[in-house]
């Protein structure tokens, strides 16, 4: 059997960030927040950077820099997912969710210039860095995958050889 089911997987959760970032376009003017609970708004703003807008006040060559690193981990991850045995669904899960937030995030940065990101959520007057469902795909595929092959290490490996194991994959 292939992976075929984990490659789709990630083509609809890349749909499923488009589509809301497209709702985000439509309904939401730069900078607008809409709060829906005390702890949850929905805000529209603008990353020209990478995670928590790192790189975001450079010249824009960071654009074509982070184009270029997403394009280099996504063709990655998916030459990962093919070499991954079909009988690790939970890693081939953890690398879908990876792979459809950096190529939902890649499709932003190619068409736009920069991610559209409007998740923000916050108490009082602490504010976590405004997301999007792409970048909650990358947080909980990091999380399952970091998660698998902990439980891997513990019956298997010492530390040494699941980190070359993870780097030579």
């Amino acid at each position: 059997m292939t992976q075929y089911k984990y490659y789709f997987l990630s083509l609809i959760l890349v749909i499923a960030d488009q589509l809301t970032k497209l709702m985000v376009l439509g309904f939401l003017e730069l900078y607008e927040s809409i709060e829906i609970t005390s702890f949850f708004s929905l805000t529209h703003v603008h990353n020209y950077g990478a995670a928590f807008s790192f790189l975001a006040d450079e010249d824009g060559w960071q654009q074509y820099f982070l184009v270029s690193i997403s394009m280099i981990a996504s063709i990655a991850i998916i030459l990962w997912m093919k070499k991954t045995s079909i009988n690790q669904p939970y890693k081939l899960i953890a690398l879908s969710l990876i792979l459809s937030g950096a190529i939902g995030n890649l499709i932003d940065r190619a068409v736009f210039g920069f991610v559209i990101d409007f998740i923000n959520l916050h108490y009082q007057d602490f504010y976590w860095p405004v997301f999007n469902v792409a970048d909650m795909a990358i947080t909980l595929g990091l999380i399952l995958l970091l998660s698998v092959s902990y439980t891997h290490l513990r019956a298997h490996e010492t530390p040494e050889h699941l980190v070359c194991r993870l780097l030579l994959e």
